[in-house]
């Protein structure tokens, strides 16, 4: 019989808030930049101009359509062959889990601007609107209602993926207490320790989008 003993990981607490620390403060980053890219490739796929839109689709399906750990991957290994330029572990993570994350923001942004009715822009056209004031004024407010949810969701999606950076050596919550388990020699109880340690941060996340959701459909 096994005999647990979680006692044991309180010498570890230090590794674990380090790498607690550098998971949030990580997911910060890459939902920021995430954002970014999914703006410009949201837009880009709205564009008039049908090169711009080629690009922005075919960023949108690439990083879409192949996991996110190969991309870690070769992010880390074959870009800097690539690009001739060295890449540290955290910059590769980052670059790659922000374009992953913004090619999933890139279509909610999207659908959220085409879900409102085209009388929208019409009417602001008619008022002496440009459509890019009609865009700013008029379209996006009533779209970023309808795009909090699904934005939400795909943060949390993005915290989640930030475990998989400890495969390039990314000292993370994942990696630290890997680092602890074979210290330890107790990896049950601190791979334990680490699946509560991201459930209780995840399930009042996952609660208070519910909760947004219900109101937002009130709203509307």
């Amino acid at each position: 019989m096994y005999h647990w003993d979680f006692g044991i990981l309180w010498s570890y607490r230090w590794l674990f808030l380090n790498g607690l620390g550098v998971t949030v403060g990580f997911t910060v980053v890459i939902v920021v930049l995430g954002l970014v890219f999914g703006l410009f490739g949201a837009f880009g796929s709205l564009s008039r101009f049908k090169a711009v839109r080629l690009v922005a689709l075919t960023f949108i399906e690439a990083f879409r359509c192949t996991p996110i750990l190969v991309q870690l991957i070769w992010f880390y290994y074959a870009l800097p062959i690539l690009a001739g330029v060295e890449m540290t572990p955290i910059t590769a993570s980052a670059l790659a889990l922000s374009l992953y994350g913004g090619s999933f923001y890139s279509e909610i942004i999207r659908g959220g601007i085409v879900s409102i009715d085209k009388g929208q822009s019409e009417a602001g056209a008619a008022l002496g609107m440009t459509p890019g004031q009609a865009m700013r004024r008029i379209v996006l407010p009533q779209a970023i209602k309808r795009m909090i949810p699904a934005l939400m969701n795909q943060s949390i999606i993005q915290f989640k993926n930030t475990s998989l950076v400890s495969v390039l050596a990314v000292p993370d919550l994942v990696y630290q207490s890997q680092v602890a388990a074979h210290d330890s020699y107790r990896p049950l109880e601190t791979y334990t320790a680490v699946a509560v340690a991201y459930a209780a941060i995840l399930i009042p996340l996952t609660i208070i989008v519910r909760r947004g959701e219900k109101r937002l459909a009130v709203g509307e």
